[in-house]
């Protein structure tokens, strides 16, 4: 196996803590109904899957249903209004970037957020001029469990793929890393949605907090 050259993260649950936001924008749409709102804690572990997963607790529709649209665009615009109010990098991730940057490895982030929100997260995070490559959701004709996403930020890197390592918090990552033929990490500490358990999803190695892999990474 090559040295690990490039650690590619997922956002949303992996890298960065964004689901007090994602909660938020969709209780601000319940609120201005005059419905009950949700805790954090029941839509938590639905953040990775986005608009689709949120809308889909709080209203009960999904992507064929009538009305599901209309409640997807405005999602957007409510999160996009305050994307990063409350996120914020999980602990020890802050720690574990400079130590990578300090070991000269490249990192990136692949994600299935749309650019409209990704790019600007980023900024807020103060991540977008240290990150090697940014793929978001609509960077490539697939998303994520697709390998077209990862292929394309390691060729964005310059980095080989079998120089490369994924770290996602959903099984769709590691699906998409096997299948583009890198190492996968499944961080527990993130959302995992509720499918089957992390342990059983197959990934290479998994990590209860970010800074377990470090020493994964200087094997």
């Amino acid at each position: 196996m090559k040295t690990i050259r490039l650690v590619l993260f997922d956002l949303d649950g992996t890298l960065a803590d964004t689901a007090p936001d994602l909660a938020a924008a969709v209780n601000r749409m319940l609120a201005a109904r005059g419905r009950e709102t949700l805790p954090l804690g029941t839509l938590r572990p639905l953040a990775s899957h986005g608009a689709r997963g949120l809308i889909g607790r709080a209203f009960g529709l999904a992507p064929a249903d009538a009305g599901y649209e209309a409640l997807r665009q405005e999602f957007f615009r409510e999160y996009e209004s305050a994307l990063c109010r409350d996120t914020e990098l999980f602990p020890t991730m802050a720690e574990t970037l400079s130590s990578m940057e300090s070991d000269g490895l490249l990192w990136g982030i692949v994600t299935n957020k749309m650019a409209r929100f990704t790019d600007p997260l980023v900024r807020a995070l103060g991540l977008a001029q240290r990150a090697a490559c940014i793929v978001s959701g609509d960077t490539t004709a697939h998303i994520k469990p697709h390998p077209a996403p990862l292929l394309h930020a390691a060729l964005a890197a310059g980095v080989d793929i079998e120089a490369s390592i994924y770290v996602g918090d959903d099984l769709r990552d590691v699906q998409a890393g096997r299948a583009a033929g890198m190492r996968t990490v499944a961080a527990a500490y993130g959302y995992l949605g509720d499918g089957m358990p992390v342990e059983q999803w197959g990934a290479d190695h998994l990590i209860r907090q970010p800074d377990e892999l470090l020493p994964l990474i200087r094997m």
